[in-house]
């Protein structure tokens, strides 16, 4: 027997999932490396080429030792951030089975759409803050998309306040680790901060101690100048994404919102104030995850079948005794539905009750109370197709060939009978 399949082993996103689930990451989170690298190499060789000769500087209480090892938790707080806001749910929201079914539509031809096929609207109307909000259905999630919700397309999932997704730390960034994503820029560009400033302040205690110059100086201590200019260029990177999310927090917007409405003038329905939007954003409690990694997938339920189209099920036939009898019930009906003045135009009702003269005719078939199915015989019966008698709900028939029908019926009935029971024959 198979075992089986847990959440994330049937998981139908992009992302990838390490230690059995516990761990959530984008498709792109190789890109994690060149980011740890970019954070861990400056500081190592911070700590080894200048750090080390700035200790002497600061002789009392031996406070010299604090400037590596501030450097070093700095770089470790970095790195937890940036694994908190990589490896957990951004905020994903569950996929359905199916369209929702209170939403199905059939298409008209009268308003130019194809007959019979499922539609959706693809735009639906709620209300957040007393304003209307136009939340939009998602074809891969099945879902009406949450308001500021967005699909991802490189994880393939609907996040919840959908920012953008961070090529840097691999994954989506949403409502549940966006307080994270700000922590790790914002911490590092002081790290950045940090080690510029401490870089810069050792070139100038080495122009105090016998290197007048700048150059003389950067050719003493070359690390000195290799750090200078990565943490100046780092500085325009994160230090500018630190203040330009300053403001959209302070705004209550997101990465995505700012870029696709930015042209629109229309108000924005979800900022509630500098304050309380900082208060929402860091002091808010985290929305547990929807989704439970590691729980055992529950089998899909399909979706009832729709039918586009009148369709007649078959059903087993019954034995030979009730299959003569029904026969020979179907040959009397028609002998009397043959002695009417007004044959002309005989309404057939599909699937009828059994009390009806006639229970139903498809597609060749006689359908009767036991749902056994009796061919009509005879080379003049002439029986319209399914779309015929969705039009027109009757069908035409000669007082001849419904004679006839009924004889050929009684007739085969006989047979049927003496072929099944052939001792009860001889005897009579």
């Amino acid at each position: 027997m198979a075992r089986p399949q847990r959440v994330y082993e049937a998981w139908k996103g992009n992302n990838k999932f390490l230690f059995g689930g516990r761990l959530i990451f984008g498709p792109d989170a190789k890109s994690l490396i060149l980011s740890v690298s970019l954070i861990v190499v400056p500081v190592l060789v911070f700590c080894a080429f200048v750090a080390r000769h700035l200790r002497h500087h600061f002789p009392d209480y031996n406070a010299g030792y604090a400037i590596p090892a501030v450097a070093l938790v700095f770089m470790i707080y970095v790195l937890v951030l940036l694994l908190i806001t990589s490896a957990q749910d951004p905020g994903i929201v569950p996929r359905a089975a199916h369209p929702p079914e209170e939403e199905f539509s059939y298409g008209n031809a009268l308003s130019g759409g194809t007959p019979g096929r499922l539609q959706f609207p693809r735009v639906k109307e709620v209300m957040v803050n007393g304003m209307l909000v136009k939340v939009k259905y998602c074809d891969t999630c099945m879902i009406y998309r949450p308001p500021r919700c967005s699909h991802c397309s490189i994880c393939n999932n609907c996040v919840e306040r959908f920012d953008h997704h961070c090529p840097w730390v691999g994954q989506c960034i949403g409502q549940r680790n966006y307080r994270y994503f700000f922590m790790f820029v914002s911490s590092s560009t002081l790290l950045c901060i940090y080690v510029f400033a401490m870089s810069a302040l050792y070139i100038k205690f080495l122009m105090d101690e016998g290197y007048p110059t700048v150059w003389k100086a950067f050719k003493h201590s070359p690390a000195s100048l290799g750090l200078l200019i990565y943490c100046f260029i780092a500085l325009w990177f994160v230090g500018g994404l630190t203040g330009f999310h300053l403001y959209l927090i302070s705004t209550n917007q997101t990465t995505y919102e700012n870029f696709r409405y930015r042209s629109d003038s229309r108000p924005n329905i979800y900022n509630q104030g500098c304050l309380s939007n900082f208060l929402e954003v860091f002091c808010s409690k985290t929305k547990p995850s929807k989704h439970k990694f590691r729980a055992y997938a529950q089998e899909e339920v399909r979706p009832p079948t729709v039918s586009f189209g009148r369709e007649v099920e078959e059903e087993p036939v019954g034995g030979p005794r009730s299959k003569v009898e029904d026969d020979l019930e179907i040959g009397s009906d028609l002998l009397k539905i043959s002695q009417r003045r007004n044959y002309e135009d005989v309404d057939v009702e599909m699937g009828g009750r059994r009390s009806n003269d006639v229970e139903g005719v498809a597609s060749a078939k006689l359908v009767t109370g036991s749902e056994s199915y009796i061919p009509a015989v005879g080379s003049d019966v002439r029986v319209r197709h399914s779309s015929w008698d969705r039009r027109s709900g009757n069908w035409d028939m000669s007082s001849d060939v419904l004679t006839r029908s009924a004889s050929d019926v009684i007739e085969r009935s006989v047979f049927a009978t003496e072929a099944a029971h052939p001792s009860q024959a001889e005897t009579h």
